[in-house]
């Protein structure tokens, strides 16, 4: 396992190390979990948003001629989801443009992009988990700007695997880096607040450790293409809520409402759990349910939060 370097430290070593991997977006959610748990038998660059912003695309070309590396794991998004719906332009350029230029100096240096997308991709119509295969039909703003990064990444590389998830919490974000949906509902029950959560959308929230790990486990046999990667089973968000509070011990009144009555700005598919036909296809496994991931993050939270300690990497 390596952690995640300094910054300086990293930049300083570039030149040096014979890298393999580049890990843009290193200090996020899923890349801190990417950064800690890579096992792989070549060298890892994790470079945070200080180090290279990808919306400059002349750097991006510039920095990936300089590292020859064989993959690049693109951990950067842009995922205010009610946001984009007045102002689209952010997401778009994150989502699509940014991971375009990233896709096309991938392929100039004849490296592998490995690109995170999301369940949002989908209208939620369905009633089964959707595969790989089906046919993607978002219906916000944020999910068209994912699903077109999707795209323009595909033909702008050769080698391209797009890895859609769904749901994400990992500890990055119970130590003051940023925010997750667990993390906001522990925070507002904290204060006191009266709890609304919607009860007829459903998913699989996903621990981002669990799915880092099986990220390092996909890349050495998984051919370009499209792949699903979740925990186990399905919930809703008001049923989530409650497992977080049970698993925290906290007595915590929830109403139940409709999406129609929570009314949050952007729409979100009703159904939009994911099949996961390309690990089979690989023979993976599946991974834990989300209740088990949930009760493992909440456990490691309890570690990470605690005076003067962190995760490492931190």
């Amino acid at each position: 396992m390596q952690p995640l370097q300094p910054r300086v430290a990293c930049l300083e070593a570039m030149s040096e190390l014979p890298v393999r991997c580049v890990l843009v977006g290193a200090a996020g959610q899923l890349g801190f979990d990417l950064g800690r748990t890579f096992n792989l038998p070549d060298e890892i660059v994790p470079l945070t948003r200080a180090d290279l912003d990808v919306l400059d695309t002349a750097r991006v070309s510039e920095l990936l001629r300089e590292l020859r590396p064989t993959h690049v794991v693109n951990a950067t998004a842009y995922n205010q989801v009610d946001r984009a719906e007045d102002d689209p332009a952010p997401a778009v350029a994150l989502n699509a443009t940014a991971v375009e230029h990233l896709a096309r100096a991938c392929q100039a240096v004849g490296a592998t992009l490995i690109h995170f997308s999301t369940d949002y991709v989908f209208d939620g119509r369905g009633q089964t988990p959707y595969s790989e295969r089906d046919t993607p039909n978002p219906i916000n703003r944020y999910g068209e700007s994912k699903l077109l990064g999707e795209r323009l990444a595909q033909a702008a590389c050769e080698r391209v695997l797009i890895i859609r998830v769904c749901g994400l919490f990992g500890v990055a974000r119970a130590t003051g880096h940023g925010t997750n949906f667990v993390e906001t509902m522990l925070r507002l029950a904290e204060a006191g607040r009266p709890l609304r959560v919607v009860t007829d959308q459903v998913l699989t929230p996903s621990y981002t450790l669990e799915l880092a790990k099986k990220v390092w486990r996909l890349l050495p046999k998984a051919a370009p293409g499209i792949y699903h990667l979740t925990n186990a089973g399905q919930t809703s968000w008001y049923d989530f809520t409650r497992e977080i509070f049970t698993l925290s011990g906290l007595d915590v009144e929830v109403t139940p409402v409709t999406a129609a009555e929570f009314g949050a700005r952007a729409r979100r598919p009703a159904y939009s759990v994911l099949a996961h036909d390309g690990l089979v296809a690989l023979g993976e496994d599946d991974l834990r349910t989300w209740r088990q991931a949930l009760d493992a993050y909440l456990r490691e939270r309890a570690t990470v939060r605690s005076p003067g300690v962190a995760p490492p990497g931190f």
